[in-house]
């Protein structure tokens, strides 16, 4: 018998008309000391153990109590089965033979304080439980019959938890910050030794001794945001949205610092105008037309309960819905991106232009006005074909004259292209695969006199300040190992430079686009790692650059699609990389798109065209083609640059190009996803899209252009022929010549230079130098006022620094030599 308790014996009990009706506990190390020590240490006259590991206290026998002999108290204590605890509806009763105890001083009668515990975690007092309202901390790790402070604070520590609290002798408690307001008390209160150590206190019936290690703050429950949100955002209700139809289609989740702040500015910054948060940790957004489409309606408020993860309970915590709840918000100023519609003639059109040999896998304009087409080995149906054709526009009215066969050896699978700042113009084509087959003398290759110092399938060249080329990346073969590398051509030292970045980005970094470094690009508001080069395969532009060219240049990016899957990318990126602190900014797409294709038009802008709304560059991986051709305009102001053009009904997928010609259309060809699926196949079909500037048969300008070879700063005087609208009010544009591949048009540029028009002649001064313009060909436009393009002429500038047009030195390389341009080839 415990010093100073008397037995009174079994007394009846039930729950709801308790025989001792306060601070009852539970414990697996229950026996009958520890409930009458924490009884009189909580200054209790009367002690009751019931069902092995129940304790209860009160100063008097409740009125309903009545002394009972039917051996319902029967149960052996939970920890000490020696002795009995009650058992069902019967509880144990002690009286105290000594007065009960007021208390004062140190928990547990002058033991126990543990000041310091387990630095940083410091003594914070001694709180009473607001039962029946709950625990003062809510996290209750397992129970522990030999807890001790250092054991408990360990644990909380371990889990992250800044708060650590025992009870009952053997139980411990975690959190962030103690709930339901609770009362202090006198340290002596605590009165349950630890169960692991006697020297200490572990709270008592009720009642934690509590540590910490940092100030402690009071928890409020959740509420609804409705204020402090970013923009124009504004709470609409707790939306249902039961898995499997989901409201809002882009899903984030962050475990520890989601917010509703955090959601919608994310939402907004990708220019979706829903969003909504749930399961405290997940974000959503979509557009209002996504949640009236799922059929998910509003539910009661009350449905909305669950703390954001970031709520830490010292900012005010919030609700992020939850399960199967949106805690949903819509954007209530002006639309985040606003797109144009074109109809009619400003939509532009896509007629038929002519049947194909072949699925070109890299499409380039020539300065002869013919376009060169390149075939991957094995895509063409005709068992001899080299898989090398050049289109003459001109005898489209004879497929066997329009189509030239050309010859090659080797296979031109994923390699780039480039046209050459020689004096003859020549295309050339770099990295490829096995031989094919044997062909004779238009296209000049021998592998063993040139050749790159390392095997690249899906690198990216251009041309540099100085003239020779530069390569860079790709892999050894198909999914084959990583080339982390850059070289030039014609090599100086035979050497590569070895590129960590492109180590780094592997798998996701073949046919780079190259300006210069950038900081990494968005991916989509679902996954900051989706991207936008090979295999996910957007299409990047440098914006054009115009007289006196002081402002700095800009890159565009469109499309991608994410790891994992695979959702096609809806958004545009641009930057100006030169600025201080630059960044991206991003601008919505009316559509998703994945191996998209970009062609730069005369008029400065840009049309985005071909791709799927599902999946990632290779054959047989995207869906969904996307028929629709976007054009953006960078003169207009951000998120009001795009408009929806016209449609195709030719699905132009993987191997899919698209280039400007000479008469200021754009040929568009190809689609090869080797795709058993009614939607994808083969195409050997040709179109053109005809853009609005050229619908209507307009008046065109007419320019007589007879220097072909222009000077760093030259200006040129030409005769001209006005199209519509005052002279005074005509440009030129240049552009650079492309090689089209998976989306990469490399040579990519667009200028405007000084121009000086009357109604006869033009004056037309040449960019500034190598680091605004590399040598290069360009398409050389003249636009009247309606922005209505003359046919080209091809210019090249800034000559031939590097001496391409001597190279390679062996006899079977017809070369050009590096003097003037004289005449088309």
């Amino acid at each position: 018998m415990p010093g100073g308790w008397l037995s009174l014996g079994c007394y009846n009990d039930s729950v709801g008309v308790r025989t001792l009706g306060n601070a009852q506990y539970l414990g697996v190390a229950m026996r009958v000391e520890l409930c009458t020590t924490a009884c009189s240490g909580a200054g209790y006259q009367f002690a009751g153990v019931e069902y092995a590991s129940e304790c209860y206290c009160d100063s008097q026998i409740q009125s309903y109590g009545a002394l009972v002999t039917d051996g319902r108290c029967s149960s052996p204590c939970a920890g000490n089965a020696s002795e009995i605890c009650g058992g069902a509806n019967g509880i144990s009763i002690y009286n105290s033979t000594s007065p009960p105890s007021t208390g004062s001083g140190s928990a547990g009668g002058g033991k126990g304080v543990n000041a310091t515990a387990l630095l940083p975690f410091k003594y914070q007092g001694c709180y009473a439980d607001a039962s029946p309202s709950g625990r003062t901390l809510q996290y209750q790790q397992p129970d522990n019959s030999s807890l001790t402070v250092e054991s408990c604070i360990a644990v909380c520590s371990s889990l992250g938890y800044t708060i650590a609290g025992m009870e009952y002798s053997s139980q411990c408690f975690c959190d962030n910050y103690i709930r339901y307001s609770p009362s202090l008390l006198i340290d002596n209160k605590c009165s349950m030794d630890c169960a692991g150590n006697a020297a200490e206190s572990c709270g008592a019936g009720n009642i934690m001794s509590i540590y910490s290690n940092d100030t402690m703050q009071n928890y409020t429950a959740p509420s609804t945001q409705t204020t402090g949100l970013p923009g124009s955002w504004k709470y609409k209700g707790c939306l249902s949205d039961a898995d499997g139809f989901g409201a809002l289609p882009y899903k984030m989740v962050n475990e520890t610092s989601m917010s509703n702040t955090l959601c919608l500015s994310q939402c907004q910054l990708f220019g979706y105008g829903a969003a909504g948060t749930e399961y405290g940790r997940e974000c959503y957004c979509g557009d209002v037309a996504d949640v009236v489409n799922s059929g998910n309606t509003m539910m009661p408020e009350s449905d909305c309960n669950t703390p954001c993860s970031n709520d830490t309970g010292k900012n005010g915590p919030y609700v992020c819905g939850a399960g199967n709840r949106l805690s949903y918000y819509t954007w209530t100023a002006a639309p985040l991106t606003q797109w144009s519609y074109a109809s009619g003639k400003a939509a532009g059109l896509y007629p038929f232009l002519i049947g194909g040999p072949i699925i070109p896998l890299v499409t380039a304009p020539a300065r002869n006005g013919k376009i060169t087409y390149m075939e991957k080995f094995g895509t063409s149906p005709a068992a001899n074909s080299t898989g090398a054709y050049e289109l003459d526009l001109s005898l489209l009215n004879n497929y066997t004259a329009a189509w030239r066969e050309m010859h090659v050896k080797t296979d031109f699978f994923c390699s780039a292209s480039l046209t050459l700042p020689d004096s003859a113009g020549r295309q050339i084509n770099i990295g490829d695969g096995k031989p094919g087959v044997p062909g004779v003398n238009d296209w000049e290759e021998n592998v063993n006199e040139v050749h790159l110092q390392a095997g690249r399938w899906y690198p990216t060249a251009m041309i540099m300040s100085n003239g020779s080329i530069l390569v860079v990346g790709g892999e050894q073969g198909s999914n084959g190992a990583p080339v982390p590398s850059l070289e030039v051509l014609p090599s100086p030292r035979g050497q590569v430079l070895y590129a960590d970045y492109l180590d780094r980005t592997d798998l996701y970094n073949l046919y780079p686009f190259l300006a210069r470094v950038l900081p990494n690009i968005p991916g989509a508001v679902n996954d900051p790692k989706g991207g936008c080069s090979y295999p996910f395969e957007g299409t990047s532009m440098l914006l054009p650059q115009a007289y006196p060219y002081t402002d700095p240049l800009k890159v565009l990016i469109c499309g991608g699609s994410t790891p994992g899957p695979e959702i096609a990318s809806d958004n545009c990126v641009t930057m100006a990389p030169d600025q201080p602190n630059a960044n991206w900014t991003i601008e919505r797409m009316p559509s998703k798109r994945v191996i998209s294709c970009m062609v730069a038009l005369p008029d400065g802008t840009y049309l985005i065209m071909n791709g799927g709304q599902q999946g990632s560059a290779g054959f047989g991986l995207a869906t969904e083609p996307n028929l629709n051709a976007v054009l953006y305009n960078p003169a207009k102001s951000v998120n009001n640059r795009m408009t929806v053009m016209a449609n195709t009904t030719i699905a132009r997928l993987y191997h899919s190009e698209a280039v400007l010609l000479d008469d200021g259309r754009v040929l568009v060809s190809g689609s090869d996803p080797e795709d058993v699926r009614a939607f994808a196949p083969q195409e050997y079909r040709n179109e053109v899209f005809i853009p609005p500037y050229l619908m209507g048969n307009p008046k065109r300008p007419v320019m007589t252009v007879t220097t072909l070879d222009w000077k760093y700063r030259q200006a040129i005087t030409f005769n001209i022929k006005c199209g519509s609208g005052a002279a005074a009010k005509h440009l030129i544009s240049l552009i650079g010549a492309v090689g089209s591949t998976h989306g990469s048009s490399m040579g990519r540029r667009t200028y405007f230079p000084k121009t000086v028009c009357s109604t006869t002649r033009c004056t037309v001064t040449a960019p500034p130098d190598a680091r605004v313009c590399p040598p290069s060909w360009f398409q050389v436009y003249l636009l009247d006022a309606n922005n209505v393009p003359s046919n080209a002429t091809w210019v090249r500038i800034g000559g031939d620094p590097a001496k391409l047009g001597n190279w390679p030195k062996y006899p079977d390389f017809k070369t050009p030599g590096v003097g003037k341009v004289t005449a088309l080839i």
